[in-house]
């Protein structure tokens, strides 16, 4: 299961973390989210201890998603040392995801 990014610890998880940090913006209301949410959860556990891996939700936490100007979600960003390295807006495919996984780990 991914990790529940909130205000408390946004900023030491993801901002603080050396490790390649894959946030997932979402809403449990949102169609496209419920496609993505089990993927996310898929490659939290394939890629546990190489990867953090967790989801926002944006009604809950709407201060961080607008930190970050998501305006449409699922919008999933990809972090390494505090700053945004790449993303993806709307669903993918999970092979979407693994490519940039596999291109940001190394």
């Amino acid at each position: 299961m991914a990790k529940e990014f909130h205000t408390l610890n946004f900023d030491n998880e993801v901002l603080q973390s050396n490790q390649l940090v894959v946030v997932d913006f979402w809403a449990a209301w949102c169609g496209p989210c419920k496609y993505v949410g089990p993927i996310i959860d898929e490659l939290s556990n394939e890629y546990a201890g190489k990867v953090s891996i967790g989801k926002v939700d944006v009604d809950k936490f709407p201060r961080i998603a607008e930190k970050y100007n998501i305006m449409n979600i699922p919008t999933i960003l990809f972090f390494k040392n505090g700053q945004i390295i790449d993303k993806i807006k709307g669903a993918a495919p999970k092979k979407d995801f693994v490519q940039l996984l596999e291109k940001h780990i190394k």
